[in-house]
C-alpha cells in the first residue's frame, strides 16, 4: 500500500473533517439566496392569493348609483351608463356598464341587464317596432322583457335596485348566457 499523502488538514485520510464555526462563502451565498427566494415568493404569491380568494362566488354585491329617475319617461326602455369600480387582484380600474330602464311611475321601475341570454352579446331597443332586439342571433324581447323570437333560452335578466330621492341604485351582476336557468356567473 502507499503511503497516505500528508495534507494540513486533519482528518482528510479517514474523510472526516472538524466542523469549524466560521461561515464560509457558500453557506453565506446559501442563505442569502434562500431569503431572496423566499421573499421573491412570497412577493409575488400574494397578488395570486388575493385572485384565489376573491373568486368567491357568492360575493357581496353592494348598491352602485346609475342616475336621476326622475326624469325619464315612463313606460320607454331608457339605456343608462355608470361606471362600477372593478378589482382583480392588484388591478384596480373603473369600467363603464349600462342598464335598460324602464320606469313604471316615480317608485316602480324594471332595471335589465344589457346582455342577450342567447351568447352574451348587447340587445338594443327598437322603438319602431316596440321590442328588444339582438343583432348577433335574432334574439327578440318585449318590453317586458318576454322571449318572442330567436334562440335566446329564458327571458331578459332582471337586477335588483331601488330607488332613493329620485335616485336609482341598481346591484350590478352577471348571469350565464345559453341556459335556461338564471345562474350568476
Amino acid at each position: 500500500m502507499s503511503d497516505p499523502v500528508p495534507t494540513d488538514r486533519p482528518g482528510k485520510e479517514t474523510g472526516q473533517y472538524e466542523e469549524t464555526d466560521s461561515v464560509t462563502r457558500r453557506k453565506f451565498f446559501k442563505v442569502v439566496i434562500g431569503a431572496a427566494a423566499f421573499l421573491n415568493g412570497l412577493i409575488l404569491g400574494i397578488p395570486f392569493l388575493r385572485a384565489l380568494i376573491n373568486q368567491s362566488p357568492l360575493k357581496k354585491l353592494s348598491y352602485v348609483e346609475v342616475g336621476d329617475i326622475g326624469s325619464l319617461p315612463a313606460e320607454q326602455p331608457t339605456d343608462m351608463n355608470f361606471p362600477l369600480r372593478s378589482s382583480d387582484a392588484y388591478l384596480h380600474e373603473e369600467v363603464i356598464h349600462s342598464v335598460w330602464v324602464v320606469k313604471h311611475s316615480p317608485t316602480e321601475a324594471t332595471v335589465f341587464s344589457p346582455i342577450c341570454t342567447h351568447l352574451g352579446c348587447h340587445y338594443k331597443w327598437n322603438p319602431e317596432d316596440g321590442r328588444f332586439e339582438c343583432p348577433c342571433h335574432g334574439s327578440v324581447f318585449t318590453i317586458s322583457g318576454k322571449v318572442i323570437g330567436g334562440p335566446a333560452p329564458r327571458p331578459l335578466d332582471t337586477l335588483p335596485y331601488k330607488i332613493e330621492n329620485g335616485k336609482l341604485f341598481v346591484e350590478w351582476e352577471r348571469f350565464k348566457v345559453g341556459i335556461s336557468e338564471k345562474v350568476r356567473a
